[in-house]
This record gives C-alpha cells, sequence and structure tokens, in this order.
C-alpha cells in the first residue's frame, strides 16, 4: 500500500494575522493563574510587543488579506512544540551568539508569528537565565513572565504521567506538581508523548483507560484537560478475540483500532487526544489489514481527518509535521519540515473543521542538526510559514 497523499498543495503566500489579544481574567483558573505568575511584580495586562525587536517583526501579521473565511488555522491557534527546537533551548548562552535558553527562544519564535507553545519539559542550559530545571513553581512563574512578554500562550506540555496504578502518594504529589505548574503557565491542556499503553491486548487497554479516567478526573478538578498522545503503533488493531494463545491471550482481532477503543472507554469530560498527524499517516500507511476473530484477512484503510470528525471535541491538539514518501523504511514517509511533504494539511483540516477549538502544534523531531545549530529554527519558521499560508479545499 502506497503513502496517503492527496493531489500537492500550492502555498499562498502569508498575510499578516490578526493580532492576538488574550484576555487573563476569563474563569477563576485563569485569574488565580495570573495572579500567582506576576506575584511580587507590578500588576499589569501583558501587552503584545513589550520587547522593542518584538514589536518591530509584526508588520507580517496583523491580518489575513481578507481570506479570513478561508484561513485554515487562525493566527492565535498557530503553535509548535519545543521539542523541535530543543537544541535551541539547551544550548550554552555563554558558547553561541544564536538564541539559547527558554526566554531567547520565545523571543525568535514570536517573531517568526507562533503564539501558541506545547513544552516538552522544563530543562534549558544551566547557564540561561533561571538555570537548567524549571519545573517548579518558581521556574513557572519565570516562564509564564517569559511568555507573557512575547505574547505566547503555552498550551501544553509533554510531561509527567504517573507510571503507577493504582497511584503511590509519591506519584499522585508529582502528578499534582505539574497541574500546578500547568495552572501558572496558563495551560488549558497537559499531555504526555507517549501511549497509554504499549499492548496490543483489550484488558490493558481497559486497564489504561481506568487509569486515565482517574488521572483525568483529578486533572479536571484542577481546571486542566488531560491529554495522551499517539505514535503509529496506538492506530495498529486491537487484539481481542479469536483463538487464544498459550498464554490465554487473545490472537486476532475485530477491526478496532487501539485508540479507537481507548475513545470508547475513557470518559469524553475527563480523557482527551491530541492527534500526531504524521504517525497517524504511518499508522494508515503500516496498518490497513488485519486477521479476523474467524481467520479471515480483511482490509480496513485508517482515515485520520474521519476519526477526529466523528470525535472532534475529543481532539484539541494535533502535532502537524509533514514527510515525504519513502516506501523502504517500513514507515512510509521520511520526516520534512512543515509545509514540504506530501500529507495533504489543506484537506485535512478542512475536513476536521472545527478551527479555532483545535490546536495545531508545527513539529518537526529530527529539525536539530549536530552540524548546522542554526537549523532546527529556520525550520520552525519554515513551518510557521506554511501552517500560515493553508486555506480552505474547494470541491
Amino acid at each position: 500500500m502506497t503513502p496517503y497523499s492527496d493531489t500537492p498543495r500550492t502555498d499562498a503566500t502569508e498575510g499578516p494575522d490578526e493580532a492576538l489579544r488574550r484576555s487573563l481574567g476569563v474563569g477563576r483558573r485563569r485569574f488565580l493563574s495570573t495572579c500567582t505568575a506576576v506575584a511580587g511584580a507590578a500588576i499589569a495586562a501583558p501587552v503584545l510587543g513589550a520587547s522593542p525587536a518584538f514589536a518591530q517583526d509584526q508588520d507580517r501579521s496583523q491580518s489575513d488579506h481578507g481570506h479570513g473565511g478561508d484561513v485554515l488555522v487562525p493566527a492565535h491557534k498557530r503553535g509548535i512544540i519545543l521539542y523541535t527546537v530543543r537544541d535551541a533551548i539547551g544550548r550554552d548562552p555563554l558558547a553561541t551568539d544564536l538564541p539559547s535558553g527558554f526566554r531567547e527562544v520565545f523571543g525568535q519564535l514570536a517573531r517568526f508569528g507562533y503564539r501558541q507553545v506545547e513544552f516538552a519539559g522544563y530543562g534549558q542550559h544551566t547557564n540561561a537565565p533561571g538555570g537548567a530545571a524549571l519545573d517548579s513553581v518558581e521556574g513557572a512563574r519565570l516562564l509564564r513572565r517569559w511568555l507573557d512578554e512575547y505574547g505566547l500562550r503555552a498550551q501544553g506540555n509533554h510531561g509527567f504521567i504517573p507510571p503507577s496504578w493504582p497511584l503511590t502518594t509519591a506519584d499522585l504529589d508529582l502528578f499534582k506538581k505539574h497541574l500546578e505548574i500547568a495552572n501558572i503557565l496558563g495551560m488549558d491542556h497537559m499531555g504526555t508523548g507517549g501511549d497509554p499503553t504499549n499492548s496490543s491486548y483489550r484488558a490493558d487497554w481497559d486497564v489504561a483507560a481506568d487509569k486515565w479516567n482517574a488521572l483525568g478526573q483529578i486533572a479536571r478538578r484542577e481546571g486542566i484537560k488531560l491529554y495522551t498522545h499517539n505514535h503509529d503503533a496506538a492506530y495498529g488493531f486491537l487484539l481481542d478475540g479469536g483463538p487464544l494463545d498459550d498464554l490465554g491471550r487473545p490472537t486476532r482481532s475485530s477491526g478496532v483500532r487501539k485508540l479507537e477503543y481507548f475513545l470508547k472507554v475513557t470518559d469524553p469530560q475527563h480523557v482527551w487526544l491530541e492527534m500526531d498527524i504524521f504517525w497517524a499517516h504511518v499508522a494508515r500507511y503500516k496498518f490497513h489489514t488485519y486477521t479476523a476473530h474467524d481467520g479471515s484477512t480483511l482490509e480496513k484503510v485508517f482515515d485520520p481527518a474521519g476519526l477526529v470528525a466523528r470525535h472532534n471535541k475529543r481532539y484539541p491538539l494535533f502535532h502537524a509535521k509533514d514527510g515525504t514518501v519513502n516506501t523502504t523504511n517500513g514507515m512510509g514517509y521520511d520526516m520534512v519540515p512543515f509545509g514540504t511533504g506530501v500529507i495533504d494539511y489543506a484537506t485535512f483540516f478542512s475536513r476536521v473543521g472545527e478551527r479555532n477549538y483545535h490546536n495545531p502544534m508545527v513539529e518537526q523531531d529530527n529539525a536539530p542538526s549536530s552540524t548546522d545549530p542554526g537549523q532546527s529554527l529556520r525550520h520552525a519558521r519554515i513551518g510557521y510559514d506554511n501552517l500560515a499560508a493553508l486555506r480552505r479545499r474547494r470541491r
């Protein structure tokens, strides 16, 4: 089976975006987290363009030149997961003239036009302002101040999910600490970079659902939506019937995919998902036939956009990463900067709709380079420009 690819997109020239005016006084949790973030400082609403250099670069993102009805990702929803530029965050500011550490990287991403970031942990180089580890209340307050300085909003984190079940006291306390950090940063969502379980068996997914329902309930009490992130295996087929193996486990499938089952057995008020669209397309390439309970081989091609459309409110976040065709590596794709591959994002976002609800985060796992230290930030800019250029498909 060949990788999924619609007709190549034609990227329109990006127009300036509509300025983001994010209120910090809506809702009790947001108000409290804001007060915490500015404790000890003069209380003032963050002003976009507080940095002079940042203000000079905003001409490119003030409106959509009359294309507002066709723009697929509104300006205030354009985000990036910081894993894409992890080398820049982690490099020594005393050894380079390139942006380094959270604060300088935030400034650069804001100049590109990004308005949202998803964290991938809270560590940076020890010589960066604030020191190496910012996974504390004090560190979160510092990060929040820098986010506000550049008009950025934190919209998630691939952080701590307790490995224990039932939960140990230590794991529960650490989980609650990360919820507190998320609130200080102003996040609506907090998540993880892994699958709920690596198993293919329904019984294990039932256990994972019980755990995530419990964690999601704890998170919701703190005003946070808890989400899990997928790789390709999570959209493979669930083993839920047929003859049992020597350990009493099922060997065949009903054709239900693992995360489809997870959606069914988790509480929609407590558990959400972030679709990594690249890995979902890898799953489409890899998992298109299954052995049914009666032993027959059946074909069932995965439709990532169709799954989201059926469960739209369960998918508040996306990872937007791109790929070119490679049928020799077992995945169907090689990862490339967003907007330079064959995954048809214009069609995907047109089909799922809800553009003011979803939060697409540009991601490129291989953006950092050992020989080109500026590459990840250049690729981040390419990703922003191509995300901003997406326009609705006309039928």
